[in-house]
């Protein structure tokens, strides 16, 4: 009999407090309030998904339309989503342990780059932080160098790069 995969579903209100408990987990230098998540699942539930394990929460993606190369601060509000947006963002992405290489990763990502084309965007655009943009090149991303972005950036960490993968285009 072969295990149960992990899968995807959308992220509900009551899914908050396991996402932010992954979030502790899996980013403790990064810390975000819950009104940020809550405001993106309010503001774009389509980009907001859970990864569950029968009945464990054990990763979530935060994602949304937004302007290319303004990526928004760590642990901001939006207020609103752009009219009209230029980019999709990916917030964040986490995965407990036990997720990760079960290509729960790679699945969430392409649904994501679908709805980037679907809503015509050109491109996803993320920051990538803790040592991660080897796991986001293999995914199609590219670092995108922009001395605008620096010193937004270092508020991450000194590794935070700003990546970005344009539609259209396949896994490299």
């Amino acid at each position: 009999m072969n295990p149960v995969q992990p899968r995807w579903r959308p992220l509900t209100p009551g899914d908050l407090p396991a996402a932010l408990a992954v979030a502790d987990i899996v980013h403790p230098n990064y810390p975000e309030d819950p009104a940020v998540f809550a405001e993106r699942l309010a503001l774009y539930p389509s980009g907001c998904l859970v990864l569950i394990d029968g009945e464990d929460r054990i990763g979530y993606i935060v994602s949304h339309p937004w302007i290319y190369g303004e990526p928004p601060a760590l642990n901001s509000l939006l207020g609103a989503l752009p009219l009209p947006p230029t980019t999709y963002y990916i917030h964040d992405i986490a995965l407990l342990p036990r997720a990760r290489g079960t290509g729960a990763a790679g699945l969430v990502i392409a649904q994501l780059v679908d709805q980037a084309e679907a809503l015509g965007l050109p491109n996803l655009s993320l920051i990538a932080v803790n040592d991660s943009v080897g796991f986001w090149r293999r995914h199609g991303f590219a670092v995108n160098s922009n001395p605008a972005l620096d010193r937004k950036l270092r508020s991450y960490d000194e590794s935070a790069r700003f990546m970005v993968r344009q539609c259209g285009e396949t896994r490299a």
